[in-house]
């Protein structure tokens, strides 16, 4: 007996057969998306995950779910995207040090730049560089003039070594040739309260965290340690713009999938994951936490994490950070 197929469905299932991931890129998503954040609940990694799911999620009309995986210098959740299936439905909600900090600094963290495929970047905390008002400068070249005249005299916080704040100061130092003394503290609370007590002079910090004690006056800000100005929040140079130019401060939060996931996919998730990042209302709502949205190609995102993942390696080892 000979089944008769109808004659509209044969070209379907020719191309079908002809092109296999883009089928597939079709089907996609077959089951629940997991976005997995590598921190606990309430960070910016977190609420920047919860609005990609709730708007994926009703734009697809499949289940997307966010999951914490907190612990281990954001380890856990990072290992645990690199070793899922790649078939797209498995995401990691990366911080920019697990991809390019991180596996310089901590054992089997293993290599972004094979484990991982870039989606694109999220968005940015705008960082910021501060000082209190005891120290006589109104911008940079003021700063480094300062630190140069009295070397040793002038401390800076950090959250710990190896965190943002303590690279930041040292790629600073690095370019500039001062002479600062790093003093690191648990927890960031604790480095605003000695900021504005003059216990420590200076400080590269997120913008929203300090943003209302530079517009009381209670520290001053220099200018934006990231890689761009953002004029809606402070009006300030960069400090790329005030004399040191190869400085950029990389404080990014971004989308990344297991390698091996197919091309036709990846595109899929990008063109979902941009769309909801550049609705209005959701731009709006993130900026009004101090995440900047800030979304790339793939390419470009490959290009950016191979770019800070030799800064950082360089930086580390001048530094003289251990791995852990």
């Amino acid at each position: 007996m000979r089944i008769r197929l109808p004659v509209l469905l044969v070209p379907f299932l020719l191309s079908a057969m002809l092109s296999p991931a883009g089928a597939f890129a079709q089907a996609f998503p077959m089951r629940t998306v997991r976005i997995i954040v590598p921190g606990g609940t309430g960070t910016s990694l977190d609420v920047a995950a919860r609005e990609i799911a709730q708007k994926v999620q009703e734009d697809w009309g499949s289940p997307v779910v966010v999951e914490n995986r907190a612990g281990a210098g954001n380890s856990i959740g990072t290992e645990a995207v690199a070793k899922s299936a790649p078939d797209g439905h498995t995401w990691l909600l990366a911080p920019y040090n697990v991809l390019v900090v991180n596996p310089h600094m901590l054992k089997n963290a293993g290599d972004p730049l094979k484990d991982f495929a870039p989606i694109t970047t999220v968005a940015y905390v705008p960082f910021v560089v501060v000082v209190h008002p005891t120290i006589p400068a109104n911008n940079i070249r003021e700063l480094i003039a300062v630190a140069k005249a009295k070397p040793g005299s002038i401390n800076f916080a950090s959250t710990g070594p190896g965190s943002a704040q303590h690279l930041g100061a040292e790629l600073f130092k690095s370019l500039t040739g001062v002479d600062i003394v790093h003093v690191p503290y648990k927890a960031g609370p604790t480095v605003i309260t000695d900021l504005l007590a003059g216990r420590v002079q200076l400080y590269f910090g997120a913008v929203n965290s300090l943003l209302p004690h530079i517009r009381s006056g209670a520290l001053r800000a220099l200018a934006f340690a990231s890689p761009k100005r953002d004029s809606s929040v402070v009006d300030l140079p960069t400090v790329a713009e005030s004399g040191v130019p190869e400085f950029a401060m990389g404080t990014w939060n971004s989308v990344v999938v297991p390698a091996g996931v197919p091309t036709d996919v990846i595109t899929k998730i990008h063109g979902a994951v941009v769309k909801t990042l550049t609705t209005p209302e959701i731009r709006t709502r993130l900026a009004n936490q101090g995440i900047m949205v800030d979304t790339n190609t793939p390419q470009e995102f490959a290009a950016l994490i191979q770019k800070e993942y030799a800064v950082y390696a360089k930086l580390i080892k001048t530094i003289g950070l251990k791995s852990e």
